[in-house]
């Protein structure tokens, strides 16, 4: 399995993936990158923790507009999949919360 280093806001994460994924994960970071540089540009840098929840909630935003508009064009309600994958994703952005909390006050501890 890889191990690569991406960095996100300045610093270095070292992350692991499946083979032949090394570019969507660069791709993924790019896109969490993007989210903070949009956030620092109005001014709200307050801490690196912040930075990265604020990030994956306008992510998951996005996410959540992009499936009320298929299902809308599709006619539907959302399917037993969706639903699953909707408290997929909650769930991991609940871990990821948690773990930039956890980076943020090593970080933060001299």
């Amino acid at each position: 399995m890889p191990q690569l280093t991406i960095k996100i806001n300045g610093y270095p994460y070292l992350l692991q993936c499946e083979d032949g994924q090394e570019d969507h994960l660069h791709a993924m970071a790019a896109q969490v990158e993007s989210r903070i540089e949009n956030i620092k540009a109005l001014g709200n840098q307050s801490g690196e923790s912040r930075l990265l929840v604020l990030a994956a909630l306008l992510l998951s935003d996005e996410l959540h507009d992009l499936k009320a508009e298929m299902e809308k064009s599709a006619g539907s309600k959302p399917s037993a999949k969706a639903a699953k994958a909707d408290r997929d994703i909650a769930r991991s952005l609940a871990r990821m919360a948690s773990r930039a909390e956890e980076i943020a006050t090593n970080l933060e501890r001299p």
